[in-house]
């Protein structure tokens, strides 16, 4: 017998680095609960781990731990103080320590960051020629110790920032307690969210506005590209530092951030709806009956059956009472994973042609399981369209997308995509589609190797061997 996790098994899965969470009270109360609250709320950026730090006025202290956010913090919360950051970490294949879980303390500096530095290895290495010793294998870590680093120097937070952003080469939006003030920053590309709210009692920072909501903290925007904002009991002080060419994350809008929350300004549903559209005008279609693959395709699903006047239904059913593991028999996991977490419904499927919605196609193995499940349930056709274009490279800004030789559509023509998930029909939103539904400046390194930084394109180049 084996035992198979079902939240880190390496299925189709796409996975976000993390989400984190800044609070400040101004009245000076205990903030432990709040940054409580926006960690359930950021959970789905994050199951593999959690913590938070909360200053008391002296000292950081720290609570965090493997599991959910619940799982961790399973006793009355005793951490006190007025400021306090949280983050939940991305689950992954790989063997997690203690010290990679966040927020990463570092002498007097508390750090959660958000996002991957595509020059970790190069600063890591540099790092340890002058004697730096790494405990983990986080970017927070290096921010740790560049913030450290430069303070100690005596330069203001202005030209530490200054600094710090034109040596990272990546995406990082981040929230720190320095010197017992909230500091916050995010990268000159803006490739991750981070969003601000504010009532009487609260400031708050945080991933997506889900988490403003969840304390009643109205939203009030994002944090600017480049832009750094320092949080204490006399307010809030905002600095553009560096800005460059914006390139948000397409990702958080198509799949990663909750369709409730509000990021970059954007009601991610509202963008959902109008993928939805898009792929309609793109891929016409004659079917019976429209099925969303749950979750996150659900409101693209309703747009496109409504644009083309097909019905709608859950047809898929996702299993959420499976639990975190499983013993299981030795058999193919991966088939297994999948037909345990999704089941179609005979009665919606049986004897109709299907049109399958699903956000992204990555490595297709999972996608073509719940094909032939719905063949299985009786459908005479299947037709599938995707919300977002083929994914031929592989991301270094945060999102666990494969490497190019594990990406379907590097290796394949859409064709040959078809032929192997064994549908009737297959359609992905084409990035002018794309682009157009979402509205804003996206990032599209992981469709047409377009990365927005040079550290990027370069590490592209070096695994691809090109």
């Amino acid at each position: 017998m084996s035992k198979l996790n079902l939240t880190n098994f390496n299925t189709e899965e796409k996975r976000e680095e993390c989400g984190i969470v800044a609070i400040l009270s101004k009245k000076g109360l205990d903030v432990a609960p709040a940054v409580y609250r926006a960690l359930l709320a950021l959970q789905h950026r994050g199951q593999d781990a959690c913590g938070m730090t909360i200053f008391d006025g002296y000292n950081l202290n720290t609570k965090k731990g493997f599991g959910l956010v619940n799982e961790v913090f399973t006793e009355k919360l005793n951490l006190k103080g007025s400021i306090g950051i949280g983050h939940t970490r991305y689950p992954t294949v790989s063997a997690c320590e203690i010290v990679d879980v966040q927020p990463l303390v570092y002498k007097n500096i508390a750090v959660s960051h958000n996002g991957h530095l595509a020059n970790y290895v190069m600063i890591k290495k540099e790092l340890e020629q002058t004697g730096f010793v790494f405990d983990g294998t986080v970017d927070s870590e290096i921010i740790a110790f560049l913030l450290k680093e430069q303070l100690e120097l005596g330069l203001s937070l202005e030209k530490v920032l200054e600094h710090l952003m034109q040596k990272l080469d990546g995406a990082y939006s981040n929230a720190c307690i320095v010197a017992g003030q909230l500091l916050v920053f995010r990268d000159p590309h803006a490739i991750r969210p981070l969003v601000w709210g504010e009532n009487e009692d609260y400031i708050c920072f945080a991933s997506e506005s889900v988490a403003l909501d969840i304390n009643k903290i109205p939203y009030k925007g994002s944090v600017n590209p480049g832009e750094l904002v320092l949080i204490n009991n006399s307010g809030i002080e905002r600095k553009n530092i560096l800005k460059k060419e914006i390139k948000h994350c397409m990702f958080e809008y198509v799949y990663f951030s909750r369709p409730d929350s509000k990021i970059n300004d954007q009601y991610v549903f509202e963008i959902r709806k109008n993928l939805g559209k898009e792929l309609a005008k793109e891929h016409l279609v004659k079917a019976d009956v429209v099925i969303p693959v749950p979750d996150t395709s659900r409101t693209a699903a309703e747009i496109f059956a409504k644009e083309l006047n097909i019905a709608y239904e859950e047809g898929i059913i996702k299993n959420r009472y499976i639990g975190r593991t499983f013993i299981m028999p030795n058999q193919d996991k991966r088939a297994l994973a999948v037909r345990m977490k999704l089941n179609p419904v005979r009665g919606l499927i049986e004897n109709k042609s299907v049109v399958l919605i699903d956000d992204s196609i990555v490595r297709g193995t999972t996608l073509r399981e719940i094909i032939l499940s719905v063949r299985e349930a009786g459908a005479k056709e299947i037709h599938v369209r995707i919300t977002s274009p083929p994914i031929t490279n592989p991301c270094f800004y945060g999102v666990n997308i494969p490497s190019f030789g594990e990406l379907i559509a590097n290796q394949k023509s859409i064709e040959e995509i078809r032929k192997f998930l064994t549908a009737d029909s297959l359609g992905y939103l084409s990035i002018e589609g794309l682009q157009k539904a979402i509205g804003l400046p996206i990032c599209t390194g992981c469709l047409n190797a377009d990365y927005p930084t040079e550290q990027a394109r370069i590490n592209a180049k070096n695994i691809n061997g090109k």
